[in-house]
């Protein structure tokens, strides 16, 4: 039993592969009925409470069961409103009691699905690495309000401060774990935010909270396969909204106040089915990313490229990246011909010209797509996937830390390329040279290999898998240690990761004029530049300077809607 008195409160937690476990903390109150999607209330336990912190708490509202394997292991079995809890994991007391930095977890799933305690980042293998190479972390995971209860749109919640509740729960939390995690042992003023996916999108949309008026509560962060979304200032999360009021029948217009009390006086499960049933009918829209963070004039005060380029966003140290096949998971397999990738670009891409479109396809020639031996996916599959994840995952990343950077704030990039979820989609999808995919890092980072030892999953992870487990988790918690990603001992972390762009003065790499981007794992690892002398072959056919100097052109991001 793991026990810590905080504030006169007792948390009992419990013991777990030789590291101290507090589960289902709250930090914030029951988000239901009459606090529907207004923003969280902290969560203030009484004088002398025990709170029994040995057991998960539910999830948010999201469906029962497991979402797209590999990529997630966890089974959902309770959702509740009132899901605004937190777990603790931390090395034992004769460490815990020394201040130490603080990771703090939070979820992907499309802003739709996902918990903080999905197996595929379970944090004891991270915690018992950063023991082992002497900088101990403690890592928080949290839930936070998912899909229409967390990101609701109309002009009646605007006016009432209650858009983007999911970011703002995500901020509560990350001001409980300010104000808290010192009586757990941890440093309030080493606290490094980190996600992936639409938990990489919260972990940027948290650097432009209040557009910078207000300090940031943390003062590192991670963004893992995203930081920005194009959609944000489109149609995607109002339309689902209007088709949600019609479908569960509050006989109101989607802005009038009737239709919010019309939404609060539902339980919860009629609420969900009604947006599942109007998610599934509309996946198709945005790939699946539908409900998404508003410019509400207050949390997000404009749109994020305008905050971006107005310098508008807290002061921090940034990790920005991205896996060698990052969407390949989430393109179409059926994608064969150049009108199918024509089409697919299109449905992403809705507010491009024709000429837009055909200049972005003319950027990525079908013949530099040769498929690997062996595939039964094609040339034009392959580009339909890189021009998604460049768009989404690569270039809209490398915007912001460009922007960063002018400010004088240090950013660093990593491109991932090693795995072993391939062979797994193999047989579970029949897919073969799937790539590189979307949450590949989790089984390194986290130093997780054996959760992907399930039965009817092939496992058989190389020496160099458990090798590049340990170099990765142990860069992510001497980041978190030290604001830097490379410590000096030699191959305790990934070797000589300098920050991504050159600075006056700066006498090593980068070189003035480029960007650099460190690349974890294959047989290219190491620190290089995008192109020219200092790249490697394979990160130079990428053509990601020339391809992101497109993409990023004022008039292509208004197009893209963020």
């Amino acid at each position: 039993m793991a026990r810590k008195e905080s504030c006169n409160t007792q948390y009992n937690g419990l013991l777990r592969n030789g590291i101290e476990i507090f589960q289902g903390i709250p930090y914030g109150q029951d988000t239901g009925g009459q606090n529907r999607f207004k923003p969280p209330r902290p969560y203030k336990p009484a004088q002398g409470s025990i709170i029994e912190a040995t057991k998960p708490g539910p999830a948010c509202p999201q469906s029962l069961g497991q979402w797209f394997p590999p990529i997630t292991l966890g089974n959902i079995t309770a959702i509740s409103e009132d899901c605004l809890s937190l777990n603790i994991a931390r090395p034992p007391m004769e460490l815990a009691k020394y201040s130490l930095p603080v990771m703090v977890w939070i979820h992907g799933g499309n802003f739709w699905v996902g918990s903080n305690n999905e197996p595929t980042h379970t944090p004891d293998g991270m915690v018992l690495e950063s023991m082992e190479n002497g900088y101990p972390v403690i890592h928080v995971a949290i839930n936070y309000r998912l899909g229409f209860f967390g990101f609701a749109q109309s002009e009646t919640l605007k006016k009432e401060k209650s858009e983007n509740a999911g970011l703002r729960d995500q901020r509560l939390a990350i001001e409980w774990v300010r104000d808290n995690i010192a009586d757990f042992g941890g440093d309030p003023e080493r606290i490094t935010i980190f996600g992936q996916s639409s938990g990489g999108l919260a972990v940027g949309m948290q650097l432009l909270a209040y557009g910078g008026t207000k300090p940031l509560p943390y003062q590192r962060g991670i963004c893992e396969s995203q930081a920005l979304e194009p959609g944000i200032t489109g149609n995607f999360s109002i339309d689902a909204m209007a088709k949600l009021i019609e479908h569960i029948g509050c006989n109101a217009t989607v802005h009038s106040p009737e239709a919010i009390a019309c939404l609060r006086s539902k339980d919860t499960q009629t609420l969900f089915d009604a947006s599942f049933a109007t998610y599934v009918g509309d996946i198709a829209h945005n790939i699946g990313d539908i409900w998404l963070p508003s410019v509400d004039g207050d949390f997000l005060p404009a749109a994020p490229s305008e905050l971006v380029d107005q310098g508008r966003f807290g002061n921090a140290t940034y990790i920005f990246g991205w896996t060698d096949g990052d969407v390949n998971f989430y393109t179409n397999v059926s994608i064969a011909t150049a009108d199918d990738t024509r089409g697919f670009i299109r449905d992403y891409l809705p507010k491009l010209e024709n000429a837009e479109l055909i200049a972005l396809l003319d950027l990525y020639p079908v013949g530099e797509f040769a498929p690997p031996p062996g595939t039964n996916l094609t040339a034009e599959f392959y580009r339909s996937a890189r021009i998604f994840r460049d768009v989404l995952m690569v270039c809209e990343p490398i915007y912001l830390a460009e922007a960063m950077h002018k400010k004088g704030m240090n950013t660093y990039f990593y491109h991932f390329n090693q795995t072993i979820l391939e062979p797994i989609i193999e047989t579970l999808y029949n897919v073969s040279h799937i790539g590189v995919i979307h949450s590949s890092e989790f089984a390194y980072i986290y130093n997780n290999l054996s959760i992907y030892n399930v039965p009817g999953y092939p496992f058989n992870p190389s020496e160099s898998d458990y090798q590049l487990a340990k170099r990765a988790s142990s860069t992510w918690s001497y980041f978190a240690s030290s604001g830097k990603p490379s410590a000096v001992s030699e191959g305790l972390t990934l070797q000589n990761w300098n920050p991504g762009f050159w600075r006056n003065g700066q006498v090593q790499p980068p070189k003035p004029g480029n960007t650099y981007v460190y690349v974890i794992g294959g047989p290219g690892e190491g620190f290089w530049a995008l192109d020219g002398e200092d790249s490697n072959d394979a990160l130079e056919r990428q053509r990601l300077r020339e391809r992101c100097a497109w993409i990023n052109s004022p008039e292509i991001i208004r197009k893209l809607q963020y």
